[in-house]
């Protein structure tokens, strides 16, 4: 689904630019300058969004904060220019539309986890979905996949899905970042898990990633210092961006593939024939005498018979004589 196989990260300047066009051009450079694979931003209209009857307040509040079409197409075109992933939430439909040509994928927020008219619109675009988790039940996530795989059965497929383990609270107290989700959403869906983070610090990023998280989204923002908008106390500044790519190709390396074998360094070392053991005579053996535990010793190396193979031997006729701590062979016993 995504270009990078071990960690796709997602610099999410969300509103930090705070409705200043300039300042959304300026964040998104320095996301694609820290080693953002993806810059992501949030497209609405307040009226699209909330009820205005309900909240007239939330609803200037986004009026505020959003760009007009052009402004959106702009910073697209300048971020897929420089080689970057362009990334928005889209939160209506019109505007899915007009920013279609430019999306790889479609993430959902936690708070459209439910909201299927505008889920509907996006499986229509038949692109691949992220979505984030925030506020949900394991039931809430099962019943939005399989309202979308009902829609279309391309997104059956392992590669169009991915899920973040989200908690929507900005900050959220450590604890509420529950991270082992991400092993238990590992365990019930074949999809790409990750990790959306709205935690201060960057400690529970790094610990998403060691429970393998493969997908990792942070806000973003240029200074956390005197910025009274709540995103930017959980945003990464460039800095710890830049940093995270570091420590996470660290984290990745140490974790490895999860296949069980003896290692290279094992291997080179000769480390399996010197710190195992084998069967060796612990007095000197006759030709005809039958084999009892007692008359074996296992000592490192592990030359000739490995000591699991201990009862293989017990019970059998030795073919010849064989001296005290000599080095055995299967084919002196019958």
């Amino acid at each position: 689904m995504f270009k990078n196989n071990d960690l796709f990260i997602i610099a999410e300047i969300g509103g930090n630019h705070e409705g200043d066009f300039s300042k959304a051009r300026e964040l998104m450079h320095l996301a694609i300058d820290s080693g953002a694979d993806s810059v992501k931003f949030q497209v609405y209209s307040g009226d699209t969004l909330v009820n205005i009857k309900e909240d007239p307040d939330r609803v200037s509040h986004f009026n505020r904060f959003s760009f007009s079409d052009m402004e959106y197409i702009e910073l697209a075109k300048e971020c897929i220019g420089l080689g970057v992933d362009f990334n928005a939430s889209i939160w209506n439909e019109r505007q899915i539309e007009l920013l279609d040509p430019y999306m790889s994928f479609y993430k959902i927020g936690s708070g459209d986890l439910t909201a299927y008219p505008l889920i509907k619109a996006i499986v229509a675009k038949k692109k691949p979905i992220v979505l984030s988790t925030g506020l949900a039940t394991m039931e809430d996530i099962s019943n939005t996949i399989e309202f979308i795989c009902s829609l279309d059965k391309m997104y059956l497929s392992t590669k169009m899905i991915s899920i973040l383990q989200c908690t929507s609270m900005y900050p959220i107290p450590d604890e509420d970042a529950n991270l082992n989700v991400i092993r238990t959403l590992q365990k019930v869906f074949p999809y790409t898990i990750g990790y959306s983070d709205h935690t201060e610090g960057t400690k529970a990023v790094q610990f998403a990633i060691a429970l393998g998280a493969k997908i990792i989204e942070v806000h973003f923002t240029d200074d956390r210092k005197g910025r009274g908008f709540r995103d930017h106390k959980v945003s990464f500044v460039p800095d710890e961006l830049k940093e995270l790519q570091i420590n996470a190709k660290s984290i990745i390396n140490f974790l490895g593939d999860g296949c069980k074998r003896p290692m290279r360094s094992e291997i080179d070392s000769k480390h399996i024939t010197s710190f195992r053991r084998a069967l060796y005579p612990s007095c000197d053996i006759k030709k005809g005498q039958i084999i009892k535990e007692s008359d074996l010793v296992a000592l490192r190396p592990m030359h000739g018979i490995p000591a699991n193979n201990l009862m293989d031997i017990v019970g059998k006729t030795a073919r010849i004589d064989m001296p005290n701590l000599s080095v055995l062979a299967y084919t002196f016993f019958k």
